[in-house]
């Protein structure tokens, strides 16, 4: 989202004006990158912005963003090459991201509220899929389109919902970095309008 202050967009008057713009900060994929030494495409099936696929491919990570497909109604997937997704998804629609996710049957991580873990529904879902989870131990201060972060803290707490990535444990409690790790540069993003021709010249 465009803010994390509760005070601009929240009372218990008016509901949050946009809670699907939450713009994924670079210290957000930080817990996770220890869990990902196996893969080297990622899908980020919520493209958006590009903003989590830019921070990705600064660490070496191929990057695969296509804005011109809907994830929830067709087959994108079936035109990517991908090891694994990794998406900040419209949070709006999370139950439907997880369950499209979960249909694809590949490894993914989505970064989701703490409060995704709540409902009957839900339960019985990561239950029955083994989810796991990456837990940081401080809230992420969610970022502006362009990469700025604001300066009041987030107020929910989130985590990365993880299937199919074999962690060490069910629950990974983990140090959330504030201070820049060290990049690889060898990553590349390959955004909407590459597929597109790459589908029209028969690669796919």
């Amino acid at each position: 989202m465009t803010t994390k202050n509760p005070k601009e967009f929240w009372s218990k008057r008016k509901k949050f004006d946009m809670p699907d713009e939450c713009y994924t900060p670079e210290n957000a994929i930080h817990p996770l990158l220890p869990f990902l030494k196996s893969y080297n495409n990622v899908w980020d099936c919520a493209f958006g912005s590009g903003l989590l696929a830019k921070h990705l491919n600064k660490y070496g990570f191929n990057v695969v963003g296509i804005t011109g497909y809907n994830f929830l109604k067709e087959d994108s997937e079936t035109i990517v090459e991908f090891d694994i997704i990794i998406t900040n998804p419209p949070y709006s629609l999370k139950d439907k991201f997880l369950e499209r996710a979960f249909e694809i049957d590949k490894p993914f991580a989505m970064l989701l509220p703490l409060t995704t873990l709540e409902g009957i529904r839900r339960g019985k879902m990561f239950n029955n899929k083994n989810i796991q989870m990456i837990i940081p131990n401080r809230r992420i201060n969610f970022a502006f389109p362009d990469g700025r972060k604001k300066k009041s803290s987030c107020w929910f707490a989130t985590a990365w919902f993880c299937y199919k990535m074999d962690l060490p444990n069910q629950l990974n409690f983990v140090e959330l970095n504030t201070t820049a790790i060290k990049p690889k540069t060898n990553g590349k993003v390959v955004k909407h309008q590459d597929i597109k021709k790459e589908v029209e010249n028969g690669k796919y």
